[in-house]
């Protein structure tokens, strides 16, 4: 195992074991084991289809591959399940490496498939950051602090600068002029075969449209999640505050710094839901169900890890 995998395992369980031991482990326990179960199930019937809603634009967004060098729709729908399962063990951006790099061994460059999964995680972005703009703009001012402001506006502003590089030829120029100063020759040939890749979207507005949409459903249906998970163990916060919180957990979420979220989720649960005056202790039980829950969802993945084989397929649709 390598030693910065070790030392990210390491931050998730001495995090949450620091946030753990300061809401009191017992308050938690109890806040947790006396979930009610209806409320869970909901939310694990949401996780079904945002699951399929994820999936569904990441195969829309296939629509920029090489003419003839697309999958079978079953190898598409396995490589995305099965990256899932495999996230949940990584850092956030290790399940998209993992899926760019399976897709690649079914005859699909690597700089299209990378591009089509940085594509798909940068509009997940600025869903997040609709989302939570929105949210902004109907809730009260004094509700709305710099903590929740900032994260937005930095999600947006990364998102408008790949959307750049994709749209805008001085752009896409000034990129591949960066990637020509990179110190090794296969990162600058990979950083100009990206961006080439990444361009080809620029003529597809429809799919990418399209794409925005799903996402803004996936990210909407993951604040109604937490608002189940949030009733389950009786937490009593309207939905509207969801929706101005969870984006902010989202975004902490993305960070490469632990696995799966873990530590993280619950500092953000924590601190977040703190300011909307959740007692500590069921914070911390609502992001740990919350995480739970996103485990549940990549457990299809699992099975296709387990019992299906990752070759590629001899027959292809050209």
């Amino acid at each position: 195992m390598r030693p910065s995998r070790i030392l990210r395992i390491a931050v998730a369980v001495g995090l949450t074991a620091i946030i753990l031991w300061h809401a009191d482990p017992r308050a938690v326990f109890c806040a947790t084991a006396d979930a009610n179960p209806a409320w869970i199930v909901a939310a694990v019937l949401l996780v079904l289809i945002d699951r399929a809603l994820m999936a569904w634009r990441w195969m829309d967004l296939l629509c920029a591959l090489t003419p003839g060098s697309r999958p079978h729709f079953a190898t598409i729908l396995r490589t995305f399940f099965v990256s899932t399962f495999v996230g949940s063990f990584l850092p956030s951006i290790g399940g998209d490496a993992y899926r760019a790099y399976s897709l690649s061994r079914h005859d699909v460059r690597l700089s299209e498939s990378a591009a089509s999964v940085l594509m798909d995680r940068v509009l997940g972005v600025l869903a997040i950051a609709f989302v939570g703009a929105v949210a902004v703009i109907l809730s009260p001012r004094e509700g709305v602090g710099l903590a929740i402001v900032v994260p937005l506006v930095c999600a947006a502003l990364g998102c408008a600068v790949v959307a750049g590089a994709v749209f805008s030829d001085r752009a896409a120029a000034a990129a591949q002029a960066a990637a020509t100063r990179l110190p090794w020759h296969a990162a600058r040939r990979a950083g100009a075969s990206l961006t080439a890749a990444m361009r080809r979207y620029s003529h597809h507005h429809v799919e990418l449209v399209r794409v925005l949409l799903a996402s803004i459903g996936v990210q909407a249906i993951r604040v109604v999640q937490a608002y189940c998970l949030g009733r389950a163990i009786a937490i009593d916060v309207p939905l509207a505050t969801y929706f101005l919180l969870i984006p902010m957990v989202l975004l902490v979420m993305l960070l490469p710094i632990t696995v799966s979220g873990l530590g993280t989720s619950q500092l953000a649960f924590q601190y977040f839901f703190g300011q909307a005056g959740v007692p500590s202790p069921q914070a911390v039980a609502l992001s740990i169900l919350f995480v739970a829950l996103g485990v549940v969802g990549n457990l299809p993945g699992g099975i296709l890890y387990v019992t299906g084989s990752d070759r590629p397929p001899e027959n292809r649709t050209r």
